[in-house]
């Protein structure tokens, strides 16, 4: 299955029995559990309290990070774009006495719903675009905002429809303005000195930065970027005071008003072989490198000959293991490594026409068509026994 988005364009090997007894096997799971609760409300009069949570979130994992990247290339911008209005990118911080207003990440998420609350009652419209969840180096948390900047006052369409009308908090006020009163509002530190400060400070609009987010494949290197680079890793790090369970950041991203566009086309087994390998060329073709540690050993651990003459492992010498170093190298990232996976694109429809071409104008000789067919029955075996065997998960995708 070839999937084609704005920014992605990926290749898959679906298994849809597979997808069936999953499904199967979670409503079986809903009924066991609808039974169970139908058993204490009949004994009890009142249903059981919901467990406590028992997972500790200290940082956004690699799967979530993936996630969003691909979520991000896939979304249709078109609503957002027709609104005709500037997009800058916005920022969200906690004053510096954060604990008092943000002791977890709930906390943080219902202030985020206040303020998508607030934008349509000021603006007359729902907020739509990205947010996403980051720390400082101090632990408190900031968040980022890729959406629209309204024009004029805030409440002026409410003060004009509405006969009844009542000023809200920022009534009056152009976007930047509105934006610092409102969050300071929201957030409303019990201080009344942190809260002038956080008032003055506790937000940024950058319309240069969100100038430079023209495709999809920029919005998604933009919210990821600190993955590559490790010196900003640690905004992705959860603050200990969060680490409890319980307490955690909940989802790190998300998206609002927006929707996703894909269309997928089946393949045959050679072709999909062919295109995962043009695509895998097209990504490293690319260039693009990963920060990693790597540990270094200068001739620690080599089995040595003492003497010359002497043939095999007689008389030889175990030399003392030096001391390992670790340093950070870039390597090259590898994508589609078992032709499964997705690439993020700046124009995912011009890369699947290409991909079409190559295809159509793709002329092979009988013997390369044997060696195609052989190596995708291949790859199915493979996939057929590493799926057949207890606790297989089938291909790994990246």
């Amino acid at each position: 299955m070839l999937t084609i988005a704005p920014g992605v364009v990926a290749m898959g090997w679906p298994d849809i029995a597979r997808r069936e007894r999953t499904a199967e096997r979670g409503r079986e799971a809903a009924r066991k559990a609808t039974a169970e609760l139908a058993v204490f409300f009949a004994e009890h009069g009142v249903f059981p309290e919901a467990p406590e949570p028992t997972r500790e979130v200290t940082e956004w994992s690699a799967k979530s990070r993936a996630r969003m990247t691909r979520t991000l290339a896939e979304l249709d911008y078109g609503p957002l774009l027709r609104l005709g209005l500037k997009l800058p990118m916005s920022t969200l911080t906690y004053p510096g006495d954060w604990l008092p207003v943000a002791p977890t990440g709930k906390a943080v998420k219902r202030h985020l719903d206040q303020f998508f609350k607030r934008f349509a009652r000021a603006w007359g419209f729902e907020w739509p675009g990205l947010w996403k969840l980051e720390f400082q180096l101090r632990g408190a948390p900031h968040i980022h905002l890729w959406g629209p900047r309204p024009e004029g006052p805030a409440g002026e369409l409410r003060s004009m429809t509405q006969t009844r009308y009542r000023p809200a908090v920022g009534d009056g006020l152009p976007y930047e303005a509105w934006l610092a009163v409102v969050w300071a509002d929201i957030v409303d530190h019990p201080d009344p000195e942190q809260r002038r400060r956080h008032g003055r400070a506790g937000t940024s609009v950058d319309l240069e930065e969100g100038a430079r987010m023209i495709d999809p494949r920029r919005l998604a290197v933009y919210f990821t970027k600190h993955g590559q680079f490790q010196a900003k890793e640690y905004q992705h790090r959860v603050p200990e005071e969060w680490q409890a369970p319980g307490c955690g950041p909940g989802r790190f991203w998300g998206y609002k008003g927006l929707a996703k566009a894909t269309a997928g086309v089946e393949l045959a087994p050679a072709d999909a072989v062919f295109v995962a390998r043009t695509m895998r060329r097209l990504a490293r073709s690319q260039g693009v490198t990963k920060q990693v540690t790597v540990r270094r050993t200068r001739g620690g651990g080599q089995v040595v000959s003492a003497y010359p003459d002497v043939i095999g492992l007689a008389g030889a010498q175990y030399l003392r293991p030096l001391p390992a170093r670790t340093r950070r190298v870039r390597r090259p990232v590898v994508r589609l490594p078992q032709g499964a996976g997705f690439l993020c694109v700046n124009d995912g429809p011009a890369i699947a026409a290409g991909l079409a071409r190559a295809l159509e104008r793709r002329i092979q000789s009988p013997e390369e068509a044997r060696r195609t067919a052989e190596s995708a029955e291949s790859k199915l075996a493979r996939l057929r026994d590493r799926r057949a065997r207890p606790g297989g998960t089938g291909l790994s995708k990246q």
